[in-house]
């Protein structure tokens, strides 16, 4: 169970190569608890990814790295390489006390940064997260909370959010396009951005059960 003053690490990740071996070029990340709010927030573009123009051929959202380059001239994201991008997370989480990582769909997050973390050090360095932090996913929490909301179910109905099976989608997209009554909202698909807007459905469904069990690897 969360309680009011836990540190919460919200992390997402945009990738290349292919869903099964994703390699991070862009991790964003904000700490916060429920009783204080954000307490730190970065963006980083993986040098060691992102200067690598053949393995960006099969970035998923390649049309985007000239964006990334303003971002970078801007001082929006910070250009870093991975062991440095790793270095820092791990001290803010020793900063601020962080004992929970979370994400939407974590386990994509999960495995994207660990074969990243593999793929720069040859296999050396295994795992990405500081030891002691554990997986929560919002992509879980949302199927416990929201399949007994009738609005949102009406809500995925009337839009087609549908499977192919016609079963309600709970895309971090969708979520908040129905959470903001913003039906022309579009995801940003980068790290920060997206870790916005996460993090305000991970403070809804918490809200909406505080007892609720949101780890990843929990029975």
């Amino acid at each position: 169970m969360i309680t009011p003053n836990d540190r919460i690490i919200m992390i997402d990740t945009e990738t290349t190569n292919d869903i099964d071996c994703p390699i991070v070029y862009d991790v964003g990340y904000q700490i916060f608890s429920l009783a204080e709010g954000i307490l730190c927030e970065k963006s980083f573009v993986n040098a060691d990814v992102f200067l690598d123009s053949e393995l960006m051929t099969s970035a998923y959202f390649a049309e985007k790295i000239p964006q990334y380059w303003e971002d970078i001239k801007a001082s929006k994201r910070t250009l870093r390489k991975w062991y440095n991008i790793k270095r820092e997370l791990a001290q803010d989480c020793r900063a601020f006390g962080v004992k929970i990582a979370c994400a939407h769909n974590a386990i994509f997050d999960n495995r994207a940064l660990n074969t990243t973390q593999r793929y720069i050090t040859t296999s050396k360095n295994r795992y990405f997260l500081p030891y002691g932090v554990e997986w929560w996913d919002t992509l879980k929490m949302a199927r416990k909370v929201l399949r007994e909301d009738e609005s949102y179910t009406t809500f995925c109905w009337e839009n087609e959010y549908l499977t192919k099976n016609l079963r309600i989608r709970y895309t971090a997209e969708i979520i908040f396009k129905w959470l903001s009554e913003n039906i022309n909202f579009e995801e940003s698909h980068t790290g920060l951005e997206d870790v916005e807007i996460e993090r305000q459905i991970f403070e809804f469904l918490v809200r909406e059960n505080p007892e609720i069990d949101g780890r990843l690897w929990a029975k």
